[in-house]
């Protein structure tokens, strides 16, 4: 069989969580091999799936914007998209570390001000 892949990929097993239909809608998935391309993931139903998704892998706590590249029964192939579109939300870890980063950054204006009215 002729592989189109440009990297390898390694077997794993990871948990991950696939997104779609503007992150409102979410399905678990389990992720089979992985590389810095593309995945091939594992769940219940993969007619349920549009052309593109958000997936997050919490092991390597990253998220992509991939293409169904292939589709069968309960498995399909995600090519990882390299940049963000001018019009599409923005990647979903970049959601997630901002929205800690803004909550770290609240904590420690709320200290700063508490230690400005002990003066």
């Amino acid at each position: 069989m002729f592989d189109r892949r440009q990297t390898a990929r390694a077997r794993v097993i990871y948990g991950g969580v696939l997104a779609y239909n503007g992150r409102q809608s979410t399905l678990n998935c389990v992720i089979r091999n992985f590389s810095d391309d593309g995945a091939k993931v594992e769940f219940e139903n993969a007619a349920l799936l549009p052309d593109v998704v958000d997936i997050l892998i919490a092991k390597k706590d990253r998220a992509f914007t991939a293409t169904i590249a292939w589709r069968r029964d309960n498995e399909a192939g995600l090519s990882f998209r390299p940049a963000v579109e001018p019009d599409a939300p923005i990647p979903l870890d970049w959601a997630r570390r901002l929205r800690a980063s803004e909550s770290e950054r609240r904590q420690l204006q709320s200290r700063i001000n508490q230690l400005l009215s002990e003066r």
